[in-house]
């Protein structure tokens, strides 16, 4: 799974915690940068780790736009 694959601001980026990547968008633009104030924020990449890679990847892209 990519961060390439996801482009709908519904789509649920952590299964755990319910988080889209509309919301790790805001958080972003907000000046959110990094994994862990993501997490602490959402839950997400807090639980079993499946999105931490896909989430760093957001962050990587969203900060080379």
């Amino acid at each position: 799974m990519s961060e390439d694959e996801f482009t709908d601001p519904n789509e649920v980026i952590c299964d755990c915690s319910g988080t889209t990547l509309g919301k790790i968008q805001q958080l972003i633009e907000r000046g959110e940068n990094s994994l862990e104030r993501i997490g602490d924020i959402t839950g997400a990449a807090t639980g079993c780790g499946s999105c931490d890679a896909v989430i760093e990847n957001i962050l990587k892209t969203e900060k080379q736009s």
